[in-house]
């Protein structure tokens, strides 16, 4: 089953559970999928999916980080829990060893020697971990890396 068809199934399942805050974050997912298909009048694979969901969540987490300094508390809960209905959609997170080897790997590989080097370096590794970690934490260990 595709993630399009999983997130379908999934909006039938919160309708008969009448759960509308779930019912209203996967509405919002799949009308951003709907809109960039028409847009571009193609039909979405896994991989497109994963990031409009990836951009969703990025959209979710700055959207907290301004409501909490905002002290505006009931819409953090808000997104909140929309962002941990979105994150049920991503793929298994590399956690922070498995972020460094694949940096080590890249930086190795194309041989990596200052911070000039950066852009090749993540060029690499946002096809390889797209989806399988936040990009932010994959650049901080990049410039980590190159600046040694």
């Amino acid at each position: 089953m595709s993630l399009k068809e999983q997130i379908t199934e999934d909006m039938k399942t919160a309708m008969r559970a009448r759960d509308s805050e779930r019912l209203g974050t996967i509405r919002l997912l799949l009308a951003a999928i709907k809109q960039r298909e028409v847009d571009e009048r193609i039909v979405l694979d896994d991989g497109a999916v994963t990031a409009i969901v990836e951009k969703l969540i990025k959209q979710r987490r700055d959207s907290i980080e301004q409501f909490g300094a905002a002290g505006r508390d009931d819409l953090v809960q808000k997104e909140t829990a929309e962002l941990a209905v979105l994150a049920g959609y991503m793929p298994q997170q590399l956690d922070d060893a498995e972020i460094d080897a694949q940096v080590g790997a890249a930086v190795t590989a194309l041989q990596a020697s200052g911070p000039q080097d950066m852009g090749k370096v993540m060029g690499r590794l946002k096809g390889e971990l797209a989806g399988r970690a936040d990009m932010t934490r994959v650049s901080a260990r990049v410039k980590a890396a190159l600046s040694r």
